[in-house]
């Protein structure tokens, strides 16, 4: 046996996301297509956005016999749910994810001259789409969410939305330039005496 050989688990048949290779058969260029309705595995997140868990796909996937093994594509539609990165609103979306997995046979050339990081191995009978349907929906996620794309944001002064803002609005920002010669300006116009004098401006 090889050494990058790993030792393979059973696979449960009975999870959503295993598929029996023995459908589609072993002869090149067969294929089968299969659907079916998968709960959303845990953990499809990034900071700002996320798979909602527990909601339901319907997974179309076609299953096609090539020299090497078996070759799982599907297309995905699944719902997002995060904070904007502009305005931190809550938003909602839907993402459409491209799967294609190859999935070699135990007695294959690709099997004896790959890590299984490196290409997947049918186990026994069955493959397991969830790490692959798990690593594409992670890497399509978007590191930026936008509620939409046109999103102007926040004021950087006051937070508010510029949606919510009218188009004159502005805020009079002090150049820091110039900010320790109006904090020695202020305290001289405004001095008073102990008896209450405006000493600024008694004449000379």
């Amino acid at each position: 046996m090889p050494e990058n050989r790993k030792t393979q688990e059973r696979l449960d048949p009975r999870k959503p996301l295993v598929f029996d290779a023995r459908e589609v058969g072993r002869r090149p260029g067969s294929m089968k297509r299969l659907r079916r309705p998968v709960p959303v595995p845990e953990g499809l997140a990034l900071d700002l956005v996320r798979v909602p868990a527990g909601t339901t796909l319907d997974l179309d996937v076609r299953l096609e016999s090539v020299l090497e093994g078996v070759l799982a594509s599907s297309t995905v539609t699944v719902p997002l749910e995060g904070e904007c990165g502009r305005c931190l609103e809550s938003f909602q979306d839907t993402l459409v994810v491209d799967i294609q997995e190859l999935y070699a046979y135990p007695d294959s050339e690709t099997d004896d001259t790959t890590d299984e990081d490196e290409v997947s191995r049918l186990q026994g009978d069955f493959l397991d789409l969830e790490p692959a349907l798990r690593d594409a929906v992670v890497l399509a996620l978007p590191t930026n969410p936008l509620c939409r794309d046109d999103c102007p944001g926040m004021c950087p002064d006051c937070g508010v939305h510029w949606d919510d803002l009218p188009p004159e609005h502005s805020h009079d920002v002090t150049d820091p330039r110039w900010a320790a010669l109006q904090s020695l300006q202020e305290p001289a116009s405004e001095s008073t005496d102990a008896f209450g004098a405006h000493r600024g401006s008694q004449p000379n």
